[in-house]
């Protein structure tokens, strides 16, 4: 499902990854663990396109989104979703409207019923209509999954998205996510600093050290 081979970043003149190889089957949910500043979000960066990288080659079902370093597909057109750790929900739309965001093209009717659906599958059904500042941490980052999930990505991205939350609710949202990312089958990249938390979402646990990743 997902290739990424040979990848290597630098930044100025301080390399950060060296020869990144990793392979994803449909449905996997990977962890990528490592220190502060020792490229895990780099990775993300790439695979979704945002950033470039000195070589590194990215296969997403088949299609070859990069090549020695440099893309063949915006980041827009590779039907890859990101959920990040301060969620990035709009303040100034509603929950409606924050999910339905990236399926514009579709119909008010078929928006409408995925939204609906969505939000049964997260557990908040009936807030559609509040705004950001309404919820609780633990509900905005379920909208920013919910969000995601709508345009029926092929891989998820997550950088950190849980490490804003408190302990109290932290492991509960951890587990609610994965189930959802069971149920809907998709395959999954989530970076993190927290061991504990790697080992109870993800099926397999990478950990870049020496610029080198070595999977678990």
């Amino acid at each position: 499902m997902l290739l990424v081979n040979h990848l290597s970043i630098s930044y100025q003149a301080t390399q950060i990854l060296n020869d990144f190889d990793l392979s994803l089957a449909t449905g996997d949910i990977f962890a990528l663990l490592g220190d502060s500043g020792s490229g895990k979000s780099s990775v993300l960066r790439f695979i979704s396109g945002l950033d470039e990288a000195q070589s590194g080659q990215v296969i997403l079902n088949g299609k070859q989104l990069s090549n020695n370093g440099t893309h063949n597909v915006p980041p827009e057109l590779r039907e890859i979703g990101m959920v990040f750790q301060d969620y990035a929900l709009f303040p100034h739309m509603n929950v409606k409207k924050n999910i339905s965001f990236g399926i514009y093209n579709l119909s008010n009717s078929k928006q409408k019923t995925k939204v609906e659906e969505l939000l049964l599958m997260i557990g908040l059904k009936g807030v559609e209509r509040k705004y950001p500042h309404q919820l609780s941490g633990g509900e905005q980052q379920r909208v920013a999954l919910a969000r995601a999930l709508a345009p029926s990505p092929k891989l998820l991205l997550l950088d950190e998205p849980f490490s804003s939350l408190d302990k109290n609710h932290q492991e509960q949202l951890v587990l609610q996510v994965r189930d959802i990312l069971k149920k809907t089958n998709i395959t999954s990249i989530l970076v993190t600093h927290d061991k504990y938390e790697a080992t109870i979402f993800a099926d397999k646990v990478g950990v870049i050290k020496n610029k080198k990743l070595t999977i678990n």
